[in-house]
């Protein structure tokens, strides 16, 4: 009866508990993704409290500054799409009934509406906000805080940890460390790279094709498409596509729609490759499964860190799993192309235009060779 009540009672505190965890789990994400510099700093001669505190106010500096240099712009791109917000769903309307025959109900009809159902909870709404805002308040500051702690420790936190291990498992946790850091600091850093080759491409792109909002529009699109995995890319340029759809028709929504294709695959397989080359190396259909599976049990945090955990536990698993020599089989490599023949159907390709199908046959080896273990199938 005790230990049923003590597990009750264990179970409804890690439930209280679950906001602190998440902000703890998000403070060692950044405390590990702000090593490598912190550690570049130490061996240039700093103090790794200066260090710590110097790169941690930096970032924030940074983020700081773009928000000053852009802030004014959204605000007046934001105040400019609210007040254009009539023109846009009216020309939807119009456009919607065009091509569907589909009636939508009026601006004023909405407006309306929204009055009525929504006027009331006007003030409960607004303290809900200011609640949630002094909790995001908190919250940030409890990551600031626990970040900088964890990483202006660092060896002897670690120290600290090990000092109740024996000296096996004091290896295997510092191995085990060193992989989580190196992963994770170059998957933040790689999508910030991105992110911001993302923001950059996207944003001339949007200007050349006179698209409003390019700016904001195009920065929506680099972050949202690095920092959501998998299907970021769609939901950052599910935007634009939209916009450019209510603003300028189905035209420059197509221009967009076939850029933001094509520069996913410039991405993918020019971009991606050479800036997080040590970051992740797994099948895409593994990453996708994985997302979703974290996304699932953890929420968003957990659809975020699925890539970096997996990658971690991917490298420990190679570092403590025997790999063997692969054997000779065909099934383990694609069929090579055969001179004369085609990829298609086995047709010879040498014949000439002019000759006949005795000819060509005539030419044609009795058995065509092929692979040790293989068949040929004509």
């Amino acid at each position: 009866m005790v230990a049923a009540f003590v597990g009750i009672f264990a179970w409804r505190a890690l439930g209280s508990l679950s906001g602190l965890l998440v902000n703890l789990v998000i403070a060692l994400f950044f405390a590990l993704a702000m090593e490598p510099m912190i550690l570049w700093l130490v061996r240039h001669g700093w103090k790794r409290g200066a260090a710590t505190g110097t790169v941690m106010f930096s970032i924030l500096a940074a983020v700081g500054v773009v928000l000053t240099l852009f802030g004014t712009l959204f605000a007046e791109q934001a105040a400019q799409l609210v007040t254009t917000l009539p023109d846009t769903y009216a020309s939807v309307v119009r456009w919607t009934e065009d091509q569907f025959a589909v009636k939508l109900p009026e601006m004023h009809d909405l407006q309306s509406q929204l009055i009525n159902d929504w006027g009331g909870e006007v003030a409960t709404r607004a303290i809900a906000i200011g609640s949630s805002l002094l909790g995001g308040i908190f919250a940030f500051t409890t990551v600031l805080l626990v970040a900088y702690y964890l990483a202006a420790a660092g060896p002897k936190f670690r120290a600290s940890i090990c000092g109740w291990l024996s000296p096996r498992n004091q290896t295997e946790v510092l191995r085990l460390w060193e992989v989580t850091q190196l992963k994770i600091s170059d998957y933040i850093n790689s999508r910030i790279i991105l992110a911001i080759v993302s923001s950059v491409f996207t944003g001339v792109f949007l200007t050349i094709i006179d698209i409003p909002y390019a700016l904001p529009l195009a920065l929506f699109t680099g972050v949202v498409s690095q920092f959501v995995p998998t299907i970021g890319t769609y939901i950052g340029g599910a935007l634009p596509v939209v916009f450019a759809l209510t603003t300028d028709g189905p035209q420059k929504a197509l221009l967009v729609v076939v850029f933001i294709v094509l520069y996913q695959q410039v991405e993918n397989f020019w971009f991606a490759p050479k800036v997080s080359a040590r970051a992740l190396q797994m099948n895409p259909a593994v990453s996708f499964v994985v997302v979703l599976a974290f996304g699932a049990v953890f929420g968003a945090l957990g659809a975020f860190l699925a890539l970096p955990i997996a990658a971690t536990v991917q490298a420990v698993a190679s570092t403590y799993l025997q790999r063997h020599e692969l054997i000779d089989s065909h099934m383990l490599r694609d069929p090579a192309k055969k001179d004369g023949w085609s990829e298609v159907d086995d047709a010879p390709t040498d014949a000439d235009s002019t000759g006949d199908v005795a000819d060509v046959t005539s030419e044609m080896p009795a058995t065509p060779a092929t692979d040790e273990g293989q068949s040929s199938i004509s």
